[in-house]
């Protein structure tokens, strides 16, 4: 899991930046957009809904553009239409990668992204490959500083946590998903701000990189994040801290 939390936390990082260029703001419509379309424009009883309007506001978009990708979703306005496929495959070392795109044209995306795993030493399998080393859980990191662990603990199981590690500087929760949204309520109420909170794909187990396998595997890993169409890209990589560092920094 440790590989899983040191990705997260750069992801965050970056986002920050990313969000300066418009691209999160993409990704985050689209999600709500499709979201709306799948179960509904009201976030109160639409879970996904609900995460990705949290999801803009967490990067400041504004309320206008959220109700337009909602609308786009329900038909209330035209819209593109959009398509969501899962890719499977393996980067450097055999580390199974799991890419999921929201796309309106598959044939130019799985193009792209095949590319993408060739040019960093991994290729794109067939459906299912690796699907079954994941496990969809809810997932929460919060900053160690911020809180006492045995509070945390307490507050995160109440609430219907099923673990907490320490990962460094971090608390990282792991949930069932259908208990996410009473967790990070829980959380919330405490008077902390997680620092990422999602439903995602942990890997069973994980799979140690060094050296050119591991520079190659975080390339491949930023390249499909910086895709358009990529919504969530999953890995069961374990690389050491300096290397993390260093892609961070």
């Amino acid at each position: 899991m440790s590989g899983h939390s040191k990705w997260a936390g750069i992801k965050h990082k970056k986002a920050k930046v990313d969000a300066q260029r418009g691209r999160v703001f993409t990704k985050i419509i689209r999600e709500i957009t499709v979201a709306a379309r799948v179960g509904g424009g009201d976030p109160a009883g639409n879970p996904r809904l609900r995460t990705a309007t949290q999801a803009a506001k967490a990067v400041n978009m504004p309320s206008d553009n959220i109700e337009r990708a909602i609308k786009k979703g329900t038909g209330e306005l035209e819209g593109v239409s959009y398509e969501e496929i899962t890719y499977e495959g393996y980067g450097p070392g055999g580390v199974a990668v799991m890419v999921e795109v929201v796309t309106d044209n598959k044939n130019r995306t799985v193009g792209e992204i095949r590319k993408a795993f060739s040019r960093h030493g991994g290729h794109l399998g067939e459906a299912g490959c690796v699907g079954f080393l994941f496990e969809k859980k809810g997932y929460l990191q919060v900053e160690a500083s911020k809180v006492d662990e045995d509070r945390l603990l307490s507050i995160a199981l109440e609430a219907g946590a099923e673990d907490l590690q320490r990962e460094e500087s971090l608390f990282a929760l792991t949930t069932a998903p259908k208990d996410f949204e009473k967790v990070r309520e829980a959380i919330l109420k405490s008077g902390l701000q997680p620092l990422s909170a999602e439903i995602t794909m942990l890997p069973k187990s994980t799979v140690k990189l060094d050296g050119k396998p591991a520079e190659q595997m975080l390339r491949l890993m930023e390249e499909l994040e910086e895709h358009d169409d990529v919504q969530h890209v999953y890995a069961n990589f374990d690389i050491p801290e300096e290397i993390m560092a260093a892609m961070s920094a």
